[in-house]
């Protein structure tokens, strides 16, 4: 009859086995984690996904859980380092020791204190970190103990109670090592007396190490009284199912001290609690347990008894029971997380092919812009020096133009057989095409040199016509003669025109004005004639001449214009008649900037 019992009690809790007593807080926490992971992840917020990691990692530590506690530091730590947020690097790099550590993985553990070390922003935290990292890896108990103190000292300065109290209890490990019970059961009490003010879960751990030290002693009474002493705590009290569990861990003491009575008692007592409160898997333990004491003192019928009774009272306690609901939603919480997850996998992608495609996109307009500007500087550069070149050709074809005109008068002098003269006029002449050439490759040239030329030019010029013009060549003090630079031979065929076109044609002897004045930041230059002027000049040109092109002038006006382009010198130049077609006057203005 018994063993019927039995089959159908297993069978039932397989079922119930299948699902793990969870407070219900717990669910509330991993709920309210789901719902700010799927907030952050929504916002593509990757802090906000590495800091909701780091949240449900110490949820789970608190519960004892390390090893889900150290899954999501990991993805923690990775987040951080994406974001290169060294603070928070620092911290849950410790934390992710710290959950190494508790399951006694200790290679990395020793390796993540001392990253955390490296990476400390604070004195304090790095002596910590490097305390813990040196602790873990020496194998002699003094230099573990001092590296402990260091600490406990450390914690004690800033009032971290909780680690203070870890501490103690590292101390404890220490001296259990050197089979100092005494010592070990002191830094234990001294670590449970902090602790169960600050860290109620880490109270339970230090209380129940305690106790299996005194039972390794078969100091039961020690054991008993240690258990006895956190029943009466409120958090033992106010929780039913750790209540439940402690009184039943007090039973294994009296089991093992060889006192089955009281050990029955206390069960049976955890079993009703557990009836009461809707604990399933809790009263299943208390039954097992009751079972195995009535198995040994042969007690059957107590046996079927107590198997009846639960089986009886089994579907009003699941309808109670919290934890079944508790868990499924769990479970459906962890399949939401993990969804989560993936989708912030799928968008972290998404977006890196996204970005791949605008550095891409970016990248190509760069390159694209920098050929543009290659292309748009290369065509400037080819378009200034083709300017140069015109200007230069320019100015060359100015030079046969000047020559043809000063050959004439030679040809002049030779017609009226006035040798002397045609010999005088051509050493003149052969000066100023020396001073012409030499600076002929030059878009500017001193003015003291210009102002050579023209003199020797209009010398020449008056040899030519010396009954037709007298001239005068006015100079402001002002001017620089030697580092003032101005274009070469640009006054030369207003100079030319003026004594051509203007003043051979008057009856009587003209003046010829040649000024050159400093106006503010310019040069001015003003080439003053009495003679015929413009419009007349036009009525007395033969038919030929009006066809022929003057090169001259558009020359000399095509050379202005290209300065102005390659050099911004901003050139003006005016020409017009003087009142009453009194001559002509024209003023040229150069910036000297």
């Amino acid at each position: 009859m018994k063993l019927v019992f039995k089959i159908l009690f297993i069978s039932i809790l397989m079922v119930g086995n299948y699902f793990s007593a969870q407070d219900t807080t717990k669910v509330s926490q991993a709920v309210k984690s789901a719902a700010k992971l799927k907030k952050a992840v929504d916002k593509n917020d990757d802090k906000g996904v590495a800091d909701t990691y780091v949240g449900m990692a110490t949820d789970y530590y608190n519960q004892g859980n390390y090893a889900k506690s150290e899954e999501y530091l990991v993805k923690a730590k990775a987040l951080y380092q994406k974001l290169n947020d060294k603070k928070n690097l620092e911290s849950v790099t410790r934390k992710l020791a710290q959950s190494q550590e508790k399951q006694n993985k200790i290679t990395p553990a020793i390796s993540n204190y001392s990253m955390a070390a490296e990476m400390s922003y604070s004195t304090k935290s790095r002596a910590v970190n490097s305390n813990d990292a040196a602790r873990l890896s020496s194998p002699a108990p003094e230099v573990k103990a001092e590296a402990i103190q260091n600490n406990i000292n450390i914690s004690k300065k800033e009032n971290e109670q909780a680690d203070v109290a870890a501490g103690y209890s590292q101390l404890a490990d220490i001296n259990i090592q050197q089979k100092d019970v005494a010592k070990a059961a002191e830094n234990l009490n001294a670590a449970y007396k902090i602790s169960k003010k600050e860290a109620p879960q880490q109270a339970l751990e230090i209380n129940q190490k305690l106790a299996n030290l005194y039972v390794e002693n078969k100091n039961f009474d020690k054991a008993i009284e240690a258990k006895k002493k956190v029943l009466k705590e409120n958090f033992v009290k106010e929780n039913s199912q750790e209540k439940v569990n402690q009184i039943q861990e007090l039973a294994d003491i009296y089991i093992k001290k060889n006192d089955p009575k009281e050990a029955v008692d206390l069960l049976k007592n955890a079993y009703g609690i557990a009836l009461d409160k809707g604990h399933t898997l809790e009263a299943q333990k208390s039954v097992k347990k009751l079972d195995s004491l009535y198995a040994i003192s042969g007690n059957v019928d107590a046996s079927v008894q107590l198997y009846r009774d639960f089986l009886g009272k089994l579907p009003n306690l699941v309808s109670k029971d919290r934890s079944l609901i508790d868990n499924k939603i769990l479970e459906d919480t962890e399949q939401r997380i993990s969804q989560l997850e993936k989708e912030k996998e799928l968008k972290d992608e998404l977006i890196r092919k996204k970005n791949v495609f605008n550095y891409g996109l970016i990248g190509a307009l760069i390159l694209l812009t920098s050929l543009v500007i290659f292309i748009f500087r290369t065509l400037k550069k080819v378009q200034i020096k083709n300017k140069k070149i015109a200007l230069q050709s320019l100015r060359r074809e100015m030079n046969p133009h000047f020559i043809f005109n000063s050959l004439n008068s030679v040809n002049h002098f030779i017609a009226t057989n006035n040798e002397l003269e045609a010999n005088q006029y051509l050493t003149k002449f052969s000066k100023l095409m020396r001073g012409v050439m030499e600076n002929s490759t030059d878009d500017f040239i001193p003015f003291q040199q210009e102002l050579d030329l023209l003199q020797n030019y209009l010398a020449l010029e008056k040899t030519r016509f010396a009954d037709k013009f007298d001239y005068e060549i006015d100079v402001d003090e002002s001017l620089n003669l030697q580092n003032l630079q101005v274009p070469g031979m640009l006054v030369q065929p207003f100079l030319e025109n003026a004594i051509w076109h203007g003043l051979r044609y008057r009856t009587e002897k003209g003046l010829l004005k040649l000024s050159f004045e400093k106006n503010e930041q310019q040069l001015k230059i003003i080439i003053e004639d009495n003679g015929i002027g413009i419009e007349e000049s036009k009525k007395q040109k033969t038919q030929h001449q009006k066809t022929r092109e003057g090169r001259g002038m558009k020359n000399t006006l095509e050379r202005i214009q290209l300065l102005n382009d390659l050099y911004k010198k901003n050139i003006t130049c005016s020409v017009k008649d003087k009142e009453n077609n009194s001559g002509v006057l024209v003023t040229i203005q150069i910036n000297l900037l």
